[in-house]
């Protein structure tokens, strides 16, 4: 019996579902990386990248075996309200946001955490975000107001901490006004 294999993209190691393999890379759980794995990565000719993301192992155990449902982890921003943004817009749900003050803008918030989460699961990040605050979070816990960002290479997605869940919004940086000069 060989220690490490493959099964229909899925990465075992010594009979423990490590990681799985989508799009020529191979996302695996840090729980396992050693050399002996780190060697058997890197004779695969189908791998062309490694991405080490807490949290796979346990998705795997859990029965999410069929790499459609691991679709890859996006990574997070927390934004939150600048210190000097108007007091009023704190805490407040979206609909009454948009009455007072029109489309929450980027300008207006700072970001309080960049990195990388086990989940892509609002809910989840919430939760994580109000009682077991990652290493480089500099904020106060999620709140009304705040936005998520979850973001890859290709794209972003922004959600509205509102009083019940998360609204989508559409959160851009202000428009920049070219001029022209004479």
């Amino acid at each position: 019996m060989r220690n490490i294999r493959m099964e229909k993209d899925i990465i075992l190691y010594y009979g423990n579902p490590a990681g799985y393999v989508s799009g020529g890379k191979a996302v695996v759980d840090p729980l396992f990386e050693s050399e002996e794995l780190k060697a058997f990565l890197s004779r695969q000719k189908d791998i062309g990248e490694v991405k080490w993301t807490n949290g796979i192992y346990d998705r795997l155990v859990n029965g999410q075996r069929d790499t459609q449902e691991l679709t890859l982890l996006k990574s997070c921003r927390v934004w939150q309200l600048k210190p000097e943004s108007d007091i009023r817009m704190r805490f407040i749900s979206l609909e009454d946001f948009g009455k007072s003050f029109g489309e929450p803008q980027m300008s207006d918030y700072q970001t309080v955490y960049d990195g990388e989460v086990e989940t892509n699961d609002l809910e989840a990040l919430y939760t994580k975000f109000n009682t077991a605050h990652p290493l480089g979070y500099v904020g106060h816990s999620l709140s009304m107001s705040d936005v998520l960002e979850l973001y890859d290479e290709n794209s972003s997605s922004f959600y509205y901490c509102d009083r019940f869940g998360f609204q989508k919004i559409g959160f851009a940086p202000p428009a920049q006004t070219q001029t022209m000069q004479l």
